[in-house]
């Protein structure tokens, strides 16, 4: 592999719940993380098309039948992507086009299933994706449960691929099946980077001896306004707007501030923490410097006590229904 690799954190709100929308602006977002030279293009959390906030700040964003939390659940799931279809097709020829490996954070339906999924689309025209195993507290009432059949890598120029979701990174079994992967490069996508996702991504970065880019998205309430007006389709659904109201918080309260950074494999930051600033964060990656810590630890080689402990991985996909014919 090169030295030096190229990376660009997005730290921009998407036009929240319109995913055509936000798609163009992700298109220009890559377009200029391609001018800067960026090999790797990394969004936050769900960018596409943006955290559901609502369930941690709403007040009744949990109550059974609420007409508001319907609402907005049809909107939401209107405007997730699915494999294939147009959006999708747009981000793979961008990565193409760019020559580059664009990782988005995204709503992804399935049938009538949203999951919170990674997608990582490859400069070849080729995608992977990653789906949330573990929903988080109240994301399981929007979110489904992925399985181990999207623990993977993706490789690009000879360098490892790999990336978890928020709470996932407090699952110590699915660290250790990262680990096994050999990543040189891990994703930590969260909806903000707080203090406490700190401790886990710099956690991390340590414990696969790997640069961490841990990527958090900045959102203001109004945004969120705006772009759930400019979403709403159909005048039955402007009943959704009340759940966003209710989130007491000023309109340009920052409700997701950001706080984006780039972890060395010692856990020191190359790029530190940033708060309260839509930007697009750049650096060279030295991937000669992976190799040092490997001296006192390698929890996957000589650190590791396979006599001891062992970790089986189920990565056969899993469906409800299987038909079988004779």
């Amino acid at each position: 592999m090169d030295q030096f690799y190229k990376v660009a954190l997005v730290q921009h709100p998407p036009v929240f719940l319109n995913i055509s929308e936000s798609v163009n602006l992700a298109i220009k977002y890559i377009d200029e993380s391609v001018k800067e030279g960026a090999k790797l293009i990394v969004f936050p959390e769900t960018w596409l098309p943006g955290y559901p906030v609502w369930l941690d700040y709403a007040p009744n964003a949990g109550i059974w039948d609420h007409p508001p939390a319907k609402a907005l659940f049809k909107i939401l799931s209107e405007n997730s992507i699915s494999i294939g279809d147009d959006h999708f097709k747009i981000l793979q020829q961008k990565a193409m086009d760019g020559n580059c490996v664009i990782v988005m954070g995204s709503h992804e339906k399935v049938g009538r299933t949203l999951y919170n999924t990674i997608f990582y689309f490859n400069s070849d025209g080729t995608y992977s994706l990653h789906r949330k195993l573990m929903p988080t507290y109240t994301e399981r009432l929007v979110w489904g449960m992925g399985d181990g059949s999207t623990l993977a890598t993706i490789e690009h120029e000879s360098v490892k691929i790999g990336g978890l979701i928020c709470w996932e990174h407090w699952m110590p079994l699915a660290r250790a099946a990262m680990h096994d992967l050999g990543e040189h490069i891990h994703i930590a996508q969260w909806p903000m980077v707080k203090d406490l996702h700190h401790i886990a991504s710099r956690q991390y970065a340590f414990e696969a001896q790997c640069f961490v880019l841990a990527v958090g998205c900045t959102l203001t309430k109004k945004e969120m306004l705006d772009g759930l007006h400019s979403a709403i389709s159909d005048k039955k659904d402007e009943i959704a707007l009340e759940l966003i109201n209710s989130i007491p918080v000023d309109d340009s309260h920052l409700v997701l501030n950001g706080g984006s950074a780039i972890i060395n494999p010692d856990t020191s930051y190359l790029v530190s923490p940033l708060y309260d600033e839509n930007t697009i964060m750049y650096e060279s990656l030295d991937l000669s410097e992976l190799s040092k810590g490997n001296l006192f630890l390698d929890t996957n080689g000589h650190y590791s006590r396979p006599d001891v402990f062992t970790l089986k991985v189920d990565t056969r996909p899993k469906t409800n229904v299987t038909f079988e014919h004779e």
